[in-house]
């Protein structure tokens, strides 16, 4: 990844009568612009985010979105949906004065990618896609019912642990309530479980301190709320929309590039094999040694390379 750099700017973008999202703008003020769409969602941006882009070739555009990060209110849910999200990528783009840009997205990031896209494919230059993710409801049920649970069971004794037993046939059902709850000990409570799990299996060796991550209650708030919020309604799309035919054929022009842990339990590779398999224009790279985690090494160099092959395009 390329060293640390500072934004040269900042600011807010008030998207509606509700949100207001923090952006940030680095690199080469004159470069080919890209976005980055974080995961979650819910998970806001990071300065180390900036490393994935050449700063003297690109503009590089992070911003937090709906109830992430920097943007306010925290952990709101109202008016937080997949399309809302689009819609605020548009206006952004508008705000900036770009015609077209490149777009880059991870885990729930290339969820996003993916639904921006279909929906404006005359705005997008390429597609870097990381630890692909589209939200369908086997996915969600590996990951938060029955599956990574069997590779990581000490963890998932502890994502059990604020569930009553009578109340774990859907776990994401139940966490729902709790994360909703009026009493903030139970949110918070259920809102560190929720982001420990997930913080736990990101990488294929664990990480403890990316697990001590989820004992900050302000990201855990937003982290767990807002993933809990979508996947209880599901995206917001057809179970497997992002899939479908007539989807991919509004973006098969767009050169797009995969990379995908062999290792990733949060979001597996079937998912990336499924995307590729739809959409074979696209290049699919499977790293053999890698978990979910955009810094796992071999996913870090696939990345960069990605992003250094189209930064003249």
């Amino acid at each position: 990844m390329y060293p640390p750099i500072e934004p040269y700017q900042v600011g807010k973008l008030k998207v509606s009568d509700v949100h207001e999202l923090y952006y940030e703008l680095s690199g080469n003020k004159d470069g080919n612009p890209v976005v980055f769409l974080h995961g979650g969602p819910g998970g806001g941006t990071d300065a180390t985010d900036r490393g994935f882009f050449n700063p003297e070739k690109y503009k590089i555009i992070l911003f937090d979105q709906r109830g992430a990060g920097k943007s306010t209110p925290s952990a709101c849910l109202e008016e937080n949906t997949t399309w809302d999200l689009v819609k605020d990528i548009e206006k952004l783009r508008d705000l900036l004065k770009i015609e077209k840009w490149h777009v880059f997205g991870g885990s729930w990031g290339s969820t996003l990618s993916l639904a921006y896209a279909q929906s404006h494919p005359d705005r997008v230059k390429s597609l870097v896609l990381r630890g692909i993710f589209t939200l369908r409801r086997s996915e969600l049920r590996f990951f938060y019912q029955d599956g990574a649970s069997h590779l990581f069971p000490e963890a998932w004794d502890e994502y059990l642990a604020p569930i009553p037993e009578s109340e774990r046939s859907d776990l994401i059902l139940a966490y729902h309530a709790q994360l909703n709850s009026e009493d903030e000990e139970t949110r918070i409570r259920a809102a560190k479980a929720w982001a420990k799990w997930e913080m736990w299996t990101s990488k294929l060796h664990v990480d403890p301190a990316h697990i001590a991550h989820a004992d900050d209650s302000k990201f855990a708030n937003a982290f767990a709320r807002i993933e809990n919020h979508y996947f209880v309604n599901e995206g917001f799309m057809r179970d497997g929309q992002l899939l479908e035919q007539q989807e991919i054929d509004k973006i098969r022009h767009i050169p797009t590039v995969i990379v995908q842990g062999r290792y990733d339990v949060v979001c597996p590779a079937t998912t990336a094999y499924a995307l590729n398999k739809v959409f074979p224009q696209s290049t699919l790279h499977i790293v053999p040694d890698a978990g979910h985690s955009s810094r796992e090494p071999g996913i870090a160099k696939l990345l960069v390379e990605a992003t250094d092959k189209f930064a003249d395009l």
